[in-house]
């Protein structure tokens, strides 16, 4: 069995080299923030409600492109009425879905957005 190549961790601007995608350091620090969160995602209903949605809304609403993601325009943040709401969602293509969460959770070296509302 071949060993794998080490890269640099996905961490925005750390250089320590890894054979996973995060170095101990961060794979810890992203341990510590909640995720309870995301079993939301993984909810039979909401999948069944996102493929009725992205259905009806094949295209990305920012730049036309076909649409593969659904999107919370406001973050949720783990609220289950804001996570729910079908006026927060909107269809985006990928590339538009991580511009726009990296630019919201400071990702790619950007400073992390006060939640609105």
């Amino acid at each position: 069995m071949a060993n794998k190549a080490m890269r640099p961790c996905a961490a925005p601007g750390c250089t320590t080299l890894t054979i996973g995608t995060y170095c101990q350091r961060h794979k810890k620090a992203l341990e510590r923030h909640p995720v309870a969160y995301r079993a939301l995602y993984t909810d039979k209903v909401y999948r069944a409600a996102r493929k009725v949605f992205m259905a009806e809304h094949p295209f990305c609403a920012v730049c036309g492109a076909p649409a593969t993601d659904l999107d919370h325009i406001r973050p949720h943040k783990g609220d289950k009425e804001l996570f729910w709401d079908p006026a927060n969602w909107q269809a985006l293509c990928a590339s538009c879905h991580s511009r726009k969460t990296a630019k919201e959770d400071g990702g790619y070296g950007n400073r992390r957005r006060p939640a609105r509302g």
